[in-house]
C-alpha cells in the first residue's frame, strides 16, 4: 500500500514519505488521517450550510490535532474518529459531500503548497484550541475559523487569494495562542524561574511527557500522598514554573531531553510513562506495556486513559504501574546533552514585561545589545547541533529567549548572565511563542520603533505542524529575517519558497559562524 506525507521535517527524501512514515507512520494510518482530514472538510461545509455548534468545532479541533505528526499511530483510533466524524456530518445534512481524500495532495505544484500549509498550520493551531478547550476556553473567532479554513481549503484559489488565507490564518493564531496563554496563566497562575534539577530520586515514579497542563494537574492530584513522584519530559518541562503545578510536593523534576531520545531514554527505566499529546514515538517491546497515552495519542499496544462524561480522567492505572515498577533504588544523577545537570524555565512575558525597565534600561547602556530567540522543535535530523554552537557563539553582551523542545540542545548551558537575568531565557512551550511576540511588541513600544527594527533575530528550528502555525503567525505580523532549519519544509514549493524570501527575506540556516557574521556584523 502507497500513501503520501510531507508534513514534517525529517520527510524521506527527495518529495515526502510514500511507503512507510520516517516517524514509524504506517501507510494505512497516513491513508486513514488523510481520509479523516476530507471528513473533517466535509463535516466543516455541512456546519456552514446547517448551523455551528460547539460540540461539532471541539471534533474539528480534535480531528485536526489527531493528524499531527507523532500523535496517533492506531489504525483502530483513528477509524473510529472517522466514524465519529462522519455521523456528526449526517445528523446535520448527509447530502453534503465529504471531500475526496485522493485528491488533498493533487493539483498544481504551487496550489498543492499553498493549500498544504494551510492544511498543516491548521493542525498546529487545533492542538492549542484543544487545550484551551478543555481548561473551558474557547473563542468564538478562532472556532469559526475552523469552520472557514476546512471549508475554503476544497475550494480553487488563485495563489494570491492563498496568500491572503494563510496572512488571514496567522492572525487568527495569534488569538488562539493568546486564549491558551490566558487559559493556563489564570487555570495555574503566572509562571515565574524555577530551576529543575535533573535528577531522578529513589522511589516509584512517573515520567508526564506532550504539552497538556490539565493533564498533569489531574495526576498530581489523584497522586498527592501516595509516595509517587513525578517528573517532566520534553515540553512539559515549563510546568515547573506555574504556582498551581509546583506546590504539588511530588513534581520534582525532570527527566531525559527531546522527544526524538526516547526509545533510548526511556528504555530499562523502572517508572511509567503518560504521553498526553505528541511526540510518541514507536515503543520497544522491551518497555512498551510501561507507556500510556491519552486524549489524541494513540499507539496500539499501550494502555489509553480515556476521559469520563464530565471531563476528568482517573489514572490509576499508570500510577499502579509505577508502584509495581518501583523505581530506582538509589539516586539517578542524568544531565542533559551539555553535562548541565539542572536546567532553568518560567521566563514567561510576565515575568520578562515585569523587569522590562531593567531590560530597557540595559539596552540603553549597552549592557544588551542583541536579542536572539531560538528556539522551536528538536529533532533527529543530523544538523542540528547548529543551535546548540549558535548559542554557545552568542556575545557577552546578547540575551538568548528560547521556547518548546528545541531548547534542549542548550537549555543545560551555563553562558553566564546579565544584570541579575541568566543569559538563556526559558519563556516556555512552543505556544509560548505568544511571550515572545509580547515582549518583543512591549520593546518595540518602549523604543518607540517597529518590531523589525529591534535588536532581535529569529533563529528557529522546526519539525511539525505547531511550528507551522507560530511561522505563518510571525509572517502575519510583518516580521522579517528569520532564519529556519535545519532543512526547509518539503511542502514549500520552489515559487512559494521564493515568494516567502522575496517578502519576508526568510534565511534558511547556513552555519552559526557565517549567520552570526550577517546578523551582528
Amino acid at each position: 500500500m502507497s500513501m503520501f506525507c510531507f508534513q514534517c521535517e525529517q520527510t524521506a527524501q527527495p518529495n515526502g514519505c510514500t511507503v512507510q512514515g520516517v516517524c514509524g507512520k504506517t501507510a494505512p494510518v497516513a491513508n486513514l488521517q488523510d481520509e479523516l482530514t476530507a471528513a473533517l472538510i466535509g463535516l466543516a461545509r455541512a456546519m456552514q450550510a446547517t448551523e455551528v455548534t460547539l460540540e461539532n468545532v471541539q471534533l474539528l479541533k480534535r480531528g485536526l490535532f489527531m493528524c499531527v505528526t507523532n500523535v496517533n499511530f492506531s489504525e483502530d483510533r483513528v477509524q473510529e474518529f472517522i466514524d465519529l466524524i462522519n455521523n456528526a456530518h449526517n445528523k446535520l445534512d448527509a447530502n453534503i459531500p465529504n471531500f475526496d481524500w485522493e485528491e488533498l495532495w493533487k493539483g498544481h505544484e504551487d496550489i498543492v503548497s499553498l493549500r498544504s500549509t494551510l492544511l498543516l498550520g491548521m493542525r498546529g493551531m487545533a492542538a492549542y484550541a484543544w487545550h484551551a478547550a478543555v481548561l473551558g476556553y474557547n473563542d468564538p473567532e478562532v472556532d469559526a475559523w475552523f469552520v472557514k479554513g476546512l471549508v475554503e481549503m476544497a475550494k480553487d484559489h488563485s495563489a494570491e487569494e492563498w496568500l491572503g488565507l494563510l496572512m488571514e490564518f496567522g492572525g487568527i493564531n495569534l488569538a488562539c495562542m493568546a486564549l491558551l496563554d490566558k487559559a493556563n496563566t489564570t487555570t495555574y497562575g503566572t509562571p515565574v524561574p524555577t530551576t529543575v534539577p535533573l535528577t531522578v530520586e529513589p522511589g516509584p515514579f512517573i515520567v508526564v511527557t506532550g504539552h497538556d497542563l490539565h493533564d498533569l494537574k489531574m495526576l498530581l492530584e489523584q497522586t498527592d500522598g501516595k509516595g509517587v513522584n513525578i517528573y517532566t519530559h520534553g515540553e512539559m518541562l515549563p510546568c515547573h514554573a506555574y504556582p498551581e503545578l509546583k506546590k504539588h510536593p511530588q513534581l520534582k523534576g525532570n527527566f531525559g531531553t527531546a522527544w526524538q531520545n526516547q526509545q533510548k531514554e526511556f528504555d530499562g527505566v523502572p517508572g511509567a510513562f503518560l504521553f498526553t499529546t505528541n511526540c510518541i514515538m514507536p515503543p520497544k517491546q522491551t518497555y512498551i506495556k510501561n507507556i500510556f497515552t491519552t486524549d489524541m495519542v494513540g499507539f496500539d499496544g499501550c494502555g489509553h486513559v480515556e476521559h469520563k462524561e464530565d471531563g476528568t480522567k482517573d489514572f490509576s492505572a499508570v500510577i499502579e504501574r509505577a508502584i509495581e515498577l518501583g523505581g530506582y533504588k538509589e539516586p539517578q544523577h542524568f544531565t542533559g546533552i551539555n553535562g548541565g545537570t539542572e536546567v532553568t524555565t518560567g521566563f514567561g512575558h510576565g515575568t520578562v514585561l515585569g523587569v522590562a525597565d531593567k531590560v530597557i534600561e540595559a539596552v540603553k547602556a549597552g549592557a544588551i545589545k542583541h536579542f536572539f530567540l531560538v528556539g522551536g522543535c528538536d529533532g533527529a535530523k543530523v544538523g542540528r547541533n547548529y543551535y546548540t554552537d549558535f548559542v554557545k557563539q552568542t556575545p557577552e553582551d546578547t540575551m538568548v529567549l528560547t521556547l518548546a523542545c528545541g531548547k534542549y540542545r542548550f537549555n543545560d548551558l551555563n553562558i553566564g548572565e546579565i544584570g541579575g537575568l541568566p543569559r538563556i531565557l526559558d519563556m516556555g512551550q512552543c505556544n509560548d511563542a505568544y511571550s515572545a511576540i509580547q515582549v518583543a511588541v512591549a520593546l518595540a513600544g518602549a523604543f518607540e520603533c517597529d518590531v523589525n527594527e529591534l535588536p532581535l533575530t529569529l533563529v528557529l528550528s522546526w519539525y511539525e505542524q505547531k511550528a507551522v502555525c507560530i511561522l505563518l503567525t510571525l509572517l502575519s505580523l510583518g516580521i522579517r529575517n528569520i532564519y529556519i532549519g535545519p532543512s526547509l519544509p518539503k511542502f514549500l514549493s520552489n515559487t512559494v519558497l521564493g515568494i516567502l524570501v522575496e517578502k519576508f527575506n526568510l534565511h534558511p540556516i547556513t552555519t552559526p559562524e557565517e549567520d552570526m557574521k550577517a546578523i551582528l556584523g
